[in-house]
């Protein structure tokens, strides 16, 4: 049974943002630079896009593949 929709994107998250909070992360790339900042916020909001629009079978294959990756590279 695949994990859920919520399940994958909170493994998302921690992937890619580690232990901080996505707004949080946009928050201080936008101290950094509001240009960037305008960047990261815009690409938070195409990642929950995309989490929405894929199936849970989708999202489970991508999550084992990018956890494979960051294994083998450990």
């Amino acid at each position: 049974m695949p994990i859920s929709k919520s399940e994958a994107r909170q493994l998302l998250e921690r992937l890619i943002f580690a232990d901080d909070p996505p707004d949080e992360w946009v928050q201080d790339v936008w101290g950094m630079s509001p240009t960037l900042g305008d960047t990261a916020a815009k690409l938070l909001e195409v990642f929950g896009d995309l989490v929405e629009i894929c199936s849970e079978d989708e999202l489970e294959m991508m999550l084992q593949s990018y956890y494979q990756d960051q294994l083998g590279q450990s």
